[in-house]
């Protein structure tokens, strides 16, 4: 079954990077900020998936 979750932060992501790279905005906007916490969140629930059991 698909993660829907992390699909969903994945597709966030996407959406906020090209937004960034379009304007060129800088790594202390409030977009880039949410950047790095969905990275931060996307390895946190990557990390518990792949424990055994």
């Amino acid at each position: 079954m698909a993660d829907l979750y992390l699909k969903n932060l994945e597709s966030e992501r996407r959406r906020l990077w090209a937004t960034c790279r379009l304007k060129g905005l800088k790594k202390d906007t409030p977009e880039r900020r949410r950047i790095a916490d969905i990275d931060e969140a996307i390895a946190a629930h990557k990390a518990k998936s792949a424990k055994p059991g």
